[in-house]
């Protein structure tokens, strides 16, 4: 009994990287506004952090398709993204689906073992009613095909221009419940899948 105590608490306190991606290339986005706002809720948990901005992807060196390529600039951006312990997708919705830059990311990403396994969560926003919701099913396939462990805690931000305060978080009581309710839960679930 001692030594399985003794392992649950060396568990629960070991250090847990997770990584934030503001899905999209717009500059000052919405969705980089909720991901700032998210690692705070993150941090607040004694959890190790970081937003990533795929504003900050080297599109410019992968132009020309080059796939199978050694590309300096893209490993480096992408290796945190790799080595961390859980990821948390913050996925605006374009045009009835995830931005582009989203997908050239992915494609960019070592097959088959980049999400290989990898716990993954996900918050949708966008100006209409139904918060991303298209964007992040979308996304959700292409890591279901990649072998990715899928939080199903889903948080949906709509009307996001109106209804989240990039200090206070959402302003629907509900809405920020299940936001916290995610944070606290994926915490949790990225330990037992570690």
């Amino acid at each position: 009994m001692i030594y399985f105590y003794l392992c649950y608490r060396v568990k629960s306190n070991r250090y847990m990287d997770i990584k934030i991606i503001s899905s999209t290339d717009r500059p000052n986005s919405w969705a980089l506004k909720v991901s700032n706002y998210v690692a705070t809720l993150y941090k607040s948990e004694n959890t190790d952090v970081e937003v990533i901005s795929l504003e900050d992807f080297p599109l410019s060196d992968v132009v020309g398709g080059k796939y199978g390529k050694k590309i300096e600039s893209v490993e480096k951006f992408r290796d945190p993204i790799l080595k961390a312990d859980g990821l948390v997708f913050v996925i605006p919705e374009y045009n009835g689906s995830f931005p582009g830059i989203l997908k050239v990311f992915i494609d960019y990403l070592p097959f088959p073992e980049a999400f290989e396994k990898m716990p993954m969560a996900f918050i949708g926003e966008a100006a209409g009613a139904f918060g991303g919701l298209r964007s992040v099913e979308q996304f959700q396939m292409i890591a279901n095909y990649r072998n990715a462990l899928q939080f199903p805690e889903r948080v949906f931000i709509s009307r996001v221009t109106q209804e989240f305060d990039p200090e206070d978080g959402i302003e629907d009581d509900f809405k920020q419940k299940l936001l916290l309710s995610q944070v606290n839960n994926f915490i949790k679930f990225v330990e037992d899948n570690s």
